[in-house]
């Protein structure tokens, strides 16, 4: 199957006081209609930053300084990256064939619209509706993510509903347009782990029924493990290792996979948890060589001199480590 998003090389620059941070340094990805592929990473590796690329919404301090994105709309191939943010291609793409459930519900839903009338935007602009056949659609929206007395819950603001109900809010106005790609950032944030279950068993189910890949944001391990086919692991900007969910799991290979399982506690034994030394360096001050090298206690002379690639360690699956 060909692929419906491709990332290739991207780079993603912001500037700041202190001069132009590389926040994304050369990140290559690639996503297939009805797959599912995860973006795991500590805080502040660039993962939110890789995905708001894709929407154009990197705001007027960030830029993609290079690579590509490249969006397939049947026959058509569409550099994403070459479109002006607030144009009108980027425009009917962002919430209608390419859609983004954003990290904080709180703050992503207008506090002063209800969230009938939020989800009714998008129709209306995008599906071409009427005020009352986008509101008919809202309510069923509702009804599909789960929401009770969706009628009711048309009418209300973001405030008057809970965090999980929030979150359902958010879900519904991402697939309200029947989006071929769902980018989903941290999803369950701020969730108690039974509301956590419902939203990505909701997840699933309409993937399974409308077809639409996922990217999956998040630093929760269980959650990939339950969701994706492919993992991309990434570190300081750049992707350290990217293969099959099951083989990565059971065969890491970079020394910050291996860390971000074994931070994992078991389910069943004694609880032995092994943090990964050390603290996720500046961007404005990366170290030499390999970026993980010093939080690293297996590194090599090398690991100083040269920053490793990619390269292929079992059937598509990669990592960059020189001890590969």
């Amino acid at each position: 199957m060909a692929h419906l998003l491709e990332i290739d090389d991207l780079r993603v620059r912001f500037r700041t006081e202190f001069g132009a941070i590389k926040a994304v340094d050369g990140v290559s990805l690639a996503l297939k209609l009805g797959q599912t592929l995860g973006l795991v990473g500590e805080s502040g590796c660039g993962k939110s930053v890789t995905a708001l690329s894709i929407m154009g919404l990197l705001g007027p301090s960030g830029q993609i300084s290079g690579g590509d994105i490249w969006y397939h709309r049947g026959n058509d191939r569409i550099r994403l990256s070459g479109l002006h943010p607030r144009g009108k291609a980027i425009r009917a793409i962002r919430g209608n064939e390419v859609a983004m459930i954003f990290q904080e519900p709180m703050t992503s839903l207008n506090p002063v619209f209800t969230v009938g009338h939020q989800i009714m935007e998008s129709l209306i602009l995008h599906q071409k509706l009427s005020r009352p056949q986008a509101r008919r659609r809202a309510v069923e929206l509702l009804q599909k993510v789960g929401i009770p007395w969706p009628d009711k819950r048309v009418d209300q603001y973001p405030h008057q509903l809970s965090g999980g109900m929030r979150q359902r809010v958010m879900i519904a106005m991402a697939l309200a347009c029947h989006p071929a790609l769902l980018i989903a950032d941290e999803p369950t944030t701020a969730l108690d782990v039974t509301v956590q279950a419902q939203v990505l068993e909701l997840m699933l189910q309409l993937q399974s029924e409308l077809g639409m890949a996922i990217l999956m944001i998040t630093h929760n391990l269980g959650i990939i493990a339950g969701m994706a086919q492919d993992v991309a692991v990434m570190y300081l900007g750049r992707v350290v290792e990217r293969g099959p969910v099951r083989e990565i799991f059971h065969r890491p290979w970079h020394p910050y996979t291996r860390g971000l399982i074994d931070s994992v506690p078991p389910l069943t034994g004694p609880v032995r948890l092994k943090p990964i030394p050390g603290s996720v360096p500046e961007l404005r001050s990366l170290p030499a060589g390999c970026r993980f090298r010093p939080r690293c206690d297996q590194a090599l002379g090398v690991c100083a001199e040269m920053e490793p690639v990619l390269k292929e360690v079992a059937p598509d699956h990669l990592a960059a480590c020189w001890r590969c």
